[in-house]
């Protein structure tokens, strides 16, 4: 498979846990601006552990709502935390060190091509992460409750 020319492959200096507690111990001054791009806390319910899960991860808004995608680089399943909000949508998201309570729902059909382009302004590289898998990469949409 050929790559796509206008893929820019990320700095993962901080990815996962990491990037999570540098986060949470600086209040977003390190890690909320990720290769470039914005990200959020997210926090969702393990739903077979029940345990808080958190994820950093790439975000934008729409008005009040904020939007992140559960794209994996493109893998062939969906990410854990997705699939965490699935069973539970209650969640709760950190943008710098602002705590707000969301809760979340898959973006529509309708809803989606608008959204994505929102989200592929941020980071072009969704459109060739959706070109290497065959399921459907869905926006979320995190809403303050």
């Amino acid at each position: 498979m050929s790559e796509d020319p206008d893929y820019t492959p990320p700095d993962l200096t901080l990815v996962g846990e990491t990037h999570v507690a540098a986060y949470r111990e600086t209040g977003g001054e390190t890690g909320y601006l990720w290769n470039g791009v914005p990200t959020l806390l997210l926090t969702v319910t393990g739903r077979q552990s029940g345990q808080a899960r958190t994820s950093a991860l790439i975000f934008g808004q729409d008005g009040d709502d904020f939007l992140v995608v559960a794209s994996m680089g493109g893998a062939p399943m969906h990410p854990q935390w997705y699939k965490n909000l699935l069973a539970t949508p209650s969640a709760e998201i950190q943008v710098k060190a602002e705590v707000t309570p969301v809760v979340a729902r898959t973006a529509t059909a309708d809803e989606k091509p608008r959204l994505w382009e929102i989200m592929r302004e941020f980071w072009p590289n969704y459109d060739t992460y959706q070109e290497r898998t065959e399921r459907e990469i869905p926006v979320v949409i995190l809403s303050p409750s």
